[in-house]
């Protein structure tokens, strides 16, 4: 059952923050919800896209940030944010930094104790698409999927991984190569363990090498040249590479000047909302 947060107007639809309880995370989960103006019932079904926040944010950063409601409304797709992590396992250390445990889940099903029990961000991204297609007038058919930087390696894998779900993928500056990187290997160890093999459904190079054009429409991705994070973190080029051996098409832009963060973001969110559209917005 969804409880509603609160409930604000927003470029003549309604912006949304509910909460509810979570089947696979053990715990309350809060999310966000921009549902345009035409879709004021559970009867009149729209495409949806859903973003994937990056490091340290939470269900409200997006929403807050990214300036998308405006593209959003002209576009006809609902927006869906959630959080990043579990909050309240009561985890030892897991609010002892800021790359690992809370605001940190990494979007992936953690096998590893105590991290286990609650920390299954992957599992809980499809309930949550389950969750918003019964109670909100979210099209199932017609979904995409988007994120920034951990929650473009989030929207990169789990497109990859679920073909058949998500219809479109996206994203700003994502950990591209995590099983390459010291923000990956911190994560896919601490969840996953040691066992590299495991590390591998989880990171979208990888994944990607292992395809075929999974998805002919291509996939958009936008990479700031003044980005702290990009030699160390995020490793584009590997993505790149994986995409041309899997014949993918992919739109792999890069800015000068733009950094990591959400005016880069807010920038180019346009040109990701009408990427989505031209995908979902079709029969």
């Amino acid at each position: 059952m969804l409880e509603l947060i609160s409930e604000h107007a927003c470029f003549g639809g309604t912006q949304r923050f509910y909460r509810h309880d979570s089947r696979e995370i053990g715990l309350p989960m809060r999310f966000s919800v921009f549902i345009p103006d035409g879709a004021a019932d559970a009867q009149t079904r729209m495409p949806a896209l859903f973003y994937l926040a990056g490091l340290t944010c939470n269900e409200e950063t997006f929403m807050i940030k990214a300036g998308a409601q405006r593209a959003a409304a002209q576009a006809g797709l609902i927006l869906i944010a959630p959080d990043t992590s579990p909050r309240g396992a009561g985890v030892d250390g897991e609010a002892d930094s800021w790359d690992f445990g809370v605001g940190a889940g990494f979007y992936l099903d953690a096998t590893r104790e105590p991290w286990s029990r609650h920390y299954r961000m992957y599992s809980y991204i499809h309930e949550l698409r389950e969750l918003v297609v019964r109670e909100l007038p979210v099209d199932g058919a017609r979904i995409g999927i988007f994120g920034h930087s951990m929650g473009g390696h989030g929207a990169l894998t789990m497109a990859l991984k679920r073909p058949d779900v998500f219809r479109s993928v996206s994203a700003f500056a994502p950990i591209a190569a995590p099983s390459k990187c010291p923000w990956g290997q911190k994560a896919f160890g601490g969840y996953l363990g040691d066992d590299t093999a495991a590390w591998a459904q989880y990171d979208a190079s990888l994944l990607m090498a292992g395809l075929k054009t999974p998805f002919p429409a291509g996939i958009l991705i936008d990479q700031g040249l003044g980005d702290k994070f990009l030699a160390e973190q995020l490793y584009p080029e590997a993505f790149e590479e994986a995409c041309r051996s899997a014949a993918q098409p992919l739109e792999l832009r890069r800015h000068a000047l733009y950094d990591h963060g959400y005016y880069f973001i807010s920038t180019f969110m346009e040109d990701h909302i009408r990427f989505h559209a031209r995908n979902l917005t079709t029969v």
